[in-house]
């Protein structure tokens, strides 16, 4: 049997010249052959054998007419939560989608109206922002407040803002990106309740569920959901096991209406399913890659440890509570450096990071690390920061 330690993790894998984002299109913007990107939420391993090896099967057929999807694409998600969440699906309530962020938009559709409020806990996901405008309804946002590092939700001021802008719907990100927060059990049950005194829905993505560090444990809102409750889950093996280019998310409710309408709904954009590279992708990740995703956790808990030590050397940097995710949330805000300025000189160390701009305008002065790669990158992209940060 194949090891996944941190020997498999060190080699990584060469990505130039795929076509892939983050490299190939970092390289013709920038122009700088040099430049080390710690950016966009992907990975620099190879996704897991039994992936390459289900895709090779598929790629061995000669043919790929319209494929068909069905129970079996569901059992497996439902059999991945159980083992790893202890969360119990049935197949009747998941609903294929091409990504996560289409699902949201679907989930947005089909629980609103135009027009109507939808609040979202800021800094966030960049998509959220776009998702919620171009469905044509009313953005709200419920600030996240900061204390000694770890992100929080401001409860008070979230009814506040439920009540004044009547909000239809929560979309709420758990594990949170860009914080890096695990929130816990009785933060989610808060959420939930807060919906349905409020008569709103609850969309909660859990992409990064697979992407916790112990002590924190991930409680996912389908374990607290009744079959009555307005309530839709996003997932999908694509952040988890590096094959986002294949396109397959998952949407979720124990609400059998909702199921109905998500598919209405899914339908009416005309969109259809059966990529069989995506089918047989996900189904062997869902139910072959435990050891590598273990490994995996393993590897990127050494990352974030390097990354947390390496930078008591920057001290204008804060770096935020990791709880979750392979993307390190930094607090550059004492630096006192116009953020333009920050993001030029930071690549013209030759390190490429996110703009915390992207997640709203509460991210100004920070910037979002990729840790999800090997570890030689991240030390050569830690020595180029210091020409920046260790000041």
């Amino acid at each position: 049997m194949q090891k996944f330690d941190s020997a498999y993790f060190d080699a990584g894998i060469e990505r130039r010249g795929t076509e892939c984002v983050k490299w190939d299109a970092m390289a013709e913007e920038t122009g700088d052959p040099e430049m080390i990107p710690m950016w966009v939420a992907d990975m620099d391993f190879p996704s897991p054998p039994a992936i390459q090896e289900a895709i090779g099967r598929v790629a061995a057929q000669g043919t790929w007419g319209y494929t068909r999807n069905g129970k079996d694409d569901a059992a497996a998600l439902c059999e991945f939560w159980s083992r790893r969440h202890g969360i119990f699906i049935t197949e009747d309530q998941v609903l294929l989608s091409p990504c996560v962020v289409s699902g949201i938009r679907i989930a947005i559709q089909t629980l609103t109206q135009p027009g109507e409020a939808v609040l979202i806990h800021t800094p966030v996901y960049g998509p959220f922002y776009d998702s919620i405008r171009q469905t044509g309804r009313q953005l709200v946002e419920s600030p996240l407040v900061e204390e000694n590092g770890r992100w929080q939700i401001d409860f008070a001021g979230m009814e506040a803002a439920m009540d004044r802008e009547q909000v239809r719907a929560v979309l709420f990100c758990s594990p949170h990106n860009p914080c890096g927060r695990v929130w816990t059990k009785g933060e989610m049950q808060r959420v939930l309740e807060m919906c349905k005194a409020k008569n709103a829905a609850l969309i909660v993505d859990e992409i990064h569920a697979d992407f916790v560090y112990g002590p924190a444990v991930h409680t996912s809102v389908l374990s607290l959901a009744g079959k009555e409750d307005r309530i839709v889950m996003l997932c999908a093996a694509s952040k988890t096991f590096n094959v986002a280019g294949l396109q397959q998310s998952s949407m979720v409710s124990k609400n059998p209406e909702i199921v109905k309408r998500l598919k209405e709904q899914r339908d009416c954009a005309g969109i259809t399913f059966g990529n069989p590279f995506a089918l047989a992708a996900t189904r062997a990740a869902y139910r072959d890659c435990d050891a590598w995703l273990d490994g995996l956790m393993q590897y990127l808990t050494g990352n974030r440890d390097l990354v947390m030590a390496h930078a008591a050397k920057w001290p204008g940097v804060r770096m935020t509570e990791m709880e979750a995710t392979y993307l390190m949330w930094l607090d550059c805000r004492a630096l006192n450096m116009p953020q333009d300025k920050l993001l030029e000189q930071l690549r013209a160390a030759h390190v490429y990071v996110t703009d915390g701009r992207f997640f709203g305008p509460a991210g100004d002065g920070f910037i979002r690390l990729n840790i999800g790669c090997p570890r030689a990158q991240v030390e050569a992209a830690l020595k180029q920061m210091d020409q920046v940060l260790a000041k």
